[in-house]
C-alpha cells in the first residue's frame, strides 16, 4: 500500500513517520482492496490552541471508488485514530456490500413459493 503524507504544520510533519505506521497497520487486512492512502494534518486556528487538529484519510479503492474520512481532535494522534476507525468501518462495510453472495442467490433461484 503506498500512503502519501502531507502536512503545512511542523508538528504535524513530525507525525510522518507514526501516521505512516498507523495506516499500513490497521489497513493491512484490507490491503488488497485498498491500493493508496493519502494522511493530511492539519491544525485548523494555528497556535490558538482548542479541538482544533484534523485528519484527513483519502482511500482509493479499486472498486468502490475513493473514501475520504475526516477527523477533529484536541491532538493529533486522536485524530488520526479515530478518522482510522471510521475509515475502517466504513471500507469493510462498503466491501461486504458490494460482494457477492453466492448461497443466497441460488437458493432464492430456487425457490418457487
Amino acid at each position: 500500500m503506498q500512503v502519501i503524507f502531507q502536512s503545512r504544520d511542523p508538528e504535524g510533519a513530525e507525525m510522518r513517520n507514526l501516521a505512516v505506521q498507523r495506516v499500513r497497520f490497521v489497513m493491512r487486512r484490507l490491503s488488497w482492496l485498498v491500493p493508496r492512502a493519502k494522511v493530511q494534518l492539519e491544525d485548523i486556528n494555528g497556535p490558538h490552541g482548542g479541538v482544533d487538529k484534523r485528519c484527513q484519510l483519502e482511500f482509493k479503492t479499486h472498486k468502490s471508488g475513493t473514501v475520504v474520512v475526516t477527523a477533529i481532535a484536541r491532538n493529533w494522534s486522536d485524530a488520526l485514530n479515530s478518522a482510522l476507525a471510521r475509515a475502517a468501518r466504513t471500507l469493510v462495510r462498503g466491501w461486504q456490500r458490494n460482494r457477492a453472495h453466492p448461497r443466497l442467490r441460488q437458493s432464492a433461484v430456487g425457490f418457487d413459493g
